[in-house]
């Protein structure tokens, strides 16, 4: 069969992998053209689009750039009509997703989405779109299960959490020495997790490494985008702090404590079993359009899949070297350390063990026969 995938980020891409693998496991014939990265053009099939120019982060800065995004779509949908997919599968990424599926919608095209937009977060109101485009939909959170069954009377297939997967995977097949292949000394390491997005990297490094003086008996190390050339990154480098490109599982491995901006990588972070404090700062108009429209209570998943505060989130303007100094010295102390790491314990059993990327594949085939 041919399959048409979507993924415009770095989590998108490693999920996208990670499906594609089990996808040509399960139908050795696939025929896959993306949009993604580097992980899923290691996995096969043939890369339309890479997610480092789709990637746009935030109100203001989507307006800007609305040509380029529209452009975008233009060519997706002649890619899409050219190959005639005999499914489309959407990896989260919903402004470009679900414009997509729309169109795809009304002409026939199978319809299936693999992690759901968090409509739970803000808007709600695309629960109408999701229904009207989207043939099947495979949630990945606990919680969204009730969220679209109870609440809208929508089916999903809970597949569980494919960063499960991804992380087991990983530590199976990690080998080589992580310190010395990247000079490292023999002091705890403190990850810095300031994402992908060169607009979410400017706003959060330089705070984070604020800190650093504050903490000499350790080592910080910045997870390197694997979207983002080496060169972005040299404005924000100092004496005593390193850098390793595409290793973000093998730093978080390695790691003692981390600064990590909201998103999947505190997710990541969690499941590595790392003490983290969450971090998040926006452009002032589109935290102020943020702020007034989000009605959750926490902004990283940990949080909201646990239900309660079990990691520090500093957002915005308490985003400061100050309160940055202060969490971290608190999750470095081996009581919370101890208790942190219990919460962890228990936010792993809650997204439902292993076999998310299988269940997806195996769901995705099963729908079409």
């Amino acid at each position: 069969m041919k399959y048409y995938i979507i993924a415009g980020e770095a989590s998108g891409d490693l999920h996208g992998a990670n499906l594609m693998k089990e996808l040509y496991k399960k139908d050795p014939d696939a025929n896959i053209r993306f949009w993604g990265g580097d992980l899923m053009q290691q996995a096969g099939g043939t890369l339309v689009k890479h997610y480092r120019d789709l990637a746009f982060m935030g109100f203001a800065e989507v307006v800007q750039n609305l040509g380029t995004i529209l452009k975008n779509i233009k060519l997706c949908k002649e890619d899409i009509t050219a190959f005639a997919p005999d499914v489309i599968v959407f990896i989260d990424y919903p402004g470009f997703n679900m414009r997509i599926a729309k169109w795809a919608k009304t002409l026939g095209y199978k319809t299936h989405y693999y992690i759901s937009p968090q409509i739970w977060a803000w808007k709600e109101n695309r629960i109408k779109a999701i229904k009207r485009d989207v043939d099947v939909m495979y949630i990945i959170l606990p919680f969204e299960k009730e969220f679209y069954e109870t609440k809208h009377n929508y089916k999903v297939e809970f597949v569980g959490h494919p960063l499960i997967d991804a992380i087991h995977n990983f530590k199976e097949q990690e080998n080589g020495n992580f310190i010395t292949e990247n000079k490292l000394d023999s002091r705890p390491i403190i990850a810095l997790l300031p994402g992908s997005r060169k607009q979410e990297i400017t706003k959060l490094l330089d705070v984070m490494l604020s800190v650093t003086g504050n903490f000499t008996e350790y080592q910080f190390v910045i997870a390197g985008a694997p979207g983002q050339d080496p060169e972005f990154y040299s404005r924000f480098l100092k004496p005593g702090v390193s850098i390793v490109y595409n290793k973000t599982y093998q730093l978080l491995s390695h790691a003692y404590a981390a600064l990590v901006t909201s998103g999947t990588a505190t997710l990541e972070t969690a499941l590595f079993k790392v003490p983290e404090v969450v971090c998040y700062k926006g452009g002032w108009v589109s935290y102020q359009i943020a702020k007034r429209i989000l009605t959750l209570k926490f902004i990283s998943l940990v949080n909201l899949i646990m239900d309660k505060e079990v990691v520090k989130e500093l957002i915005q303007g308490e985003c400061n070297q100050k309160n940055l100094v202060k969490a971290l010295t608190g999750i470095l102390h081996p009581e919370n350390r101890a208790n942190l790491l219990k919460h962890y314990d228990l936010l792993e059993k809650k997204l439902g063990g292993k076999g998310a990327s299988e269940k997806a594949a195996d769901l995705i085939i099963r729908n079409l026969t």
